[in-house]
């Protein structure tokens, strides 16, 4: 294809793409009071374990239509995001080698799973952290919640931990690149096992041990399960590799 057929694929694959998100979008506008509930939740229980008074605040006018429109538009990404990722691998794929084709696929199949696991992950935790954080006003004051700055924050926290449970991924692919080694991976276990803990520790930051160490498990077993497909993916190059005798020199 020429330079012009590739920016008209684009622009084909791009306009699918945004059709896909507008539909989802326009059916996340209607399932949006129901996630909204469920963000909410959290401020409910405030009410009940701390005694006090606590409420979403809409400060502008405008602000609870534009809260909407955002619940809306990622809503709209999520649901739509089969189209979308199909768009992308289509204007991808033509131009990648089969080894190529295998990565990226391997990749975005495994990414997309883990990163919504992480996601419910950061749902399951994210009541607990609401309550840590609100329970350090004084009993007697109120909790006015900002209602786009809370949605922010479950966004921001979300986000961030589907990204770690998806780290494992880039750890194998840059061992499939040989970048690092499985032996590096290993070694690094123990850095490894204390930024895990941090990070649960973070963001799990109430008194319940139980939430932290649900979170950190699975990030655990998946750094593990990192090095064992390094250690299989090393053994393999090894074996394709000339002998080398002791003198250093190709047998």
């Amino acid at each position: 294809m020429s330079l012009g057929q590739h920016l008209l694929e684009l622009r084909k694959r791009l306009f699918l793409a945004a059709l896909g998100i507008l539909v989802g979008a326009i059916a996340g506008w209607f399932l949006s009071s129901f996630v909204w509930d469920g963000l909410r939740e959290p401020i409910y229980a405030i009410v009940r374990a701390q005694n006090r008074n606590a409420q979403i605040n809409y400060p502008d006018i405008t602000s609870a239509f534009d809260l909407k429109l955002r619940i809306s538009f990622y809503v709209g990404l999520i649901v739509s995001s089969p189209m979308w990722l199909y768009q992308i691998f289509a204007f991808l794929t033509p131009g990648l080698t089969r080894k190529e084709k295998q990565y990226t696929f391997g990749f975005f199949f495994t990414a997309v799973p883990l990163f919504l696991a992480g996601c419910a992950a950061g749902w399951y935790v994210l009541p607990h952290v609401v309550e840590l954080m609100t329970s350090f006003a004084p009993r007697q004051d109120a909790a006015l919640i900002n209602a786009q700055n809370y949605f922010d924050f479950v966004l921001k926290l979300m986000i961030a931990i589907g990204i770690a449970f998806v780290l494992p991924v880039f750890i194998v692919l840059l061992n499939f690149a040989g970048v690092i080694s499985a032996r590096s991976i290993i070694k690094s276990w123990r850095v490894a096992m204390l930024v895990i803990i941090l990070f649960t520790a973070i963001a799990t930051p109430a008194a319940d041990l139980v939430s932290m160490f649900l979170l950190a498990i699975p990030m655990v077993v998946l750094y593990f399960a990192a090095y064992g497909i390094a250690v299989l993916h090393d053994r393999r190059v090894a074996r394709r590799l000339p002998p080398v005798g002791s003198d250093g020199l190709l047998l």
